[in-house]
C-alpha cells in the first residue's frame, strides 16, 4: 500500500488542484448540525468535522429521479446517464461500506448499467473519523468505523497533516501529478497512534456481540415490539431515503405534451410507504406500520447476511437522527436481544 501526506494547510491546493480536473463536491454545512454534499472549488467551503450529511453520497451513485431512457412513438429508445466526472471528497467509512453494499446489489444480475457507469466516473475520496459522530452512530457494531477498501484516496488526520493512503491506479495518477510528497516513518507512526486511540474510543454500542444479531432476529420475529415501534411509526419514509443502502425504486412513464415522446424516470422508492407492498385487487402483503418496520430491520440485520454474508448497516445513525417518531435503531437491537437468552 502506499502512502502520502498532505499538510492541512495545502488542503486548499489540492481541492483546487482536483476541481480543474473534476467537478469536485464535499460536507458542507446547511444550517444548525445539517451538512451536505455539494459542489466545491476550496477547502474553506468543506466542513471536515462534520456528521453524517442528510443525504449519503448514494444520492451521486443512484440519483433520487433518474432518468433512464427516452422513447418516441416510432419505436426509437435510447438509454440515458450522464457521464460528469465527478470527485466526492471526505466520504466517512460508514457511507464507503454502503457504496460497497450497493455494488454488490448492482452487480447481481440484472445487472444495474446505469448505476455501474455513473460509478466509473466517480473518484472517491474517504476521510476518517477519528471520534464518534454523536450518539446515534453504531459503526463499531457493524465494523465500519475502520477503512476497508472501496475508494481511489483515504484521509485520516495526523495533526497538522493528512495521512494519504492510495488504493487504485487513478489515485495515484491523482497524487503524482500534484507532487504530493510519500509518507515518512514517522507519519506511519502518527497513523499507528491514531488507529490505537481508535481501539479506546470506538466499542460495540449496544453490547451484545454483532455475529448474534442474526440469531436474535430469527427469534422475535413475533415480538410484540414491532407492534410497539409500528404504533410510533408515521410512514414517512426518511428512515429509507437516508439510508445509504437502501435501493428501492419505482418507474415512472412520463409522456411529454406532443403525446410521441416521452422518458422513464428511476424514483427512490420506501418499504415503509404503505402502497409500496400493495398489488393488484387491492391486496397488501405489509399494510401494517409494525410489519414494514420489521421488514425493514431484518433488511440490514438478518436477510442481507443471509444472501451476502454482511450487514446491510453501515451505523451512520440516519435513520434514527432522521425519524419524526424517534425511533431509535440502537434501542430496537438492544430490546429484541433483552428478549432472547442465549
Amino acid at each position: 500500500m502506499k502512502y502520502h501526506v498532505v499538510e492541512k494547510k495545502n488542503l486548499d491546493l489540492f481541492i483546487n488542484n482536483l476541481s480543474k480536473k473534476m467537478k469536485v463536491v464535499a460536507p458542507c454545512k446547511k444550517g444548525d448540525k445539517n451538512y451536505v454534499f455539494a459542489e466545491v472549488s476550496s477547502a474553506n467551503e468543506i466542513s471536515e468535522d462534520y456528521i453524517p450529511t442528510i443525504l449519503p453520497p448514494k444520492k451521486y451513485f443512484m440519483p433520487q429521479r433518474e432518468k433512464i431512457v427516452t422513447f418516441s412513438m416510432n419505436e426509437e429508445v435510447n438509454a440515458s446517464y450522464e457521464k460528469e466526472k465527478i470527485a466526492i471528497f471526505g466520504i466517512r467509512t460508514c457511507d464507503l461500506s454502503g457504496i460497497q453494499c450497493l455494488n454488490i446489489v448492482f452487480n447481481e444480475k440484472p445487472i444495474d448499467w446505469n448505476f455501474l457507469m455513473r460509478k466509473e466516473n466517480i473518484f472517491i475520496i474517504g476521510m476518517e473519523c477519528n471520534k464518534y459522530c454523536d450518539e446515534y452512530a453504531s459503526c463499531a457494531l457493524v465494523n465500519s468505523h475502520l477503512p476497508n477498501g472501496g475508494y481511489d484516496l483515504f484521509f485520516t488526520d495526523i495533526g497538522d497533516k493528512y495521512l494519504i493512503n492510495v488504493n487504485t491506479q487513478e489515485g495515484e495518477d491523482v497524487v503524482e501529478s500534484m507532487n504530493i510528497p510519500q509518507a515518512s516513518a514517522s507519519d506511519m507512526s502518527a497513523l499507528d497512534k491514531v488507529r490505537d486511540e481508535k481501539k479506546k474510543i470506538f466499542k460495540n454500542e449496544i453490547n451484545i456481540e454483532s455475529y448474534r444479531i442474526p440469531q436474535v432476529l430469527e427469534k422475535t420475529y413475533n415480538s410484540k415490539l414491532w407492534e410497539e415501534i409500528g404504533n410510533k411509526c408515521v410512514s414517512c419514509g426518511n428512515c429509507t431515503n437516508v439510508c445509504p443502502t437502501c435501493y428501492c425504486f419505482d418507474m415512472e412513464d412520463k409522456i411529454n405534451l406532443d403525446l410521441k415522446t416521452g422518458e422513464r424516470i428511476r424514483i427512490w422508492d420506501s418499504c415503509q410507504f404503505e402502497t409500496f407492498a400493495k398489488v393488484a385487487g387491492g391486496e397488501n402483503f405489509r399494510e401494517e406500520r409494525s410489519l414494514r418496520q420489521r421488514h425493514r430491520v431484518y433488511r440490514k440485520f438478518k436477510f442481507s447476511v443471509d444472501k451476502y454474508n454482511r450487514f446491510f448497516c453501515t451505523g451512520c445513525g440516519r435513520c434514527s437522527r432522521t425519524c419524526m417518531a424517534d425511533i431509535n435503531l440502537k434501542e430496537i437491537l438492544i430490546k429484541v436481544a433483552e428478549e432472547v437468552k442465549f
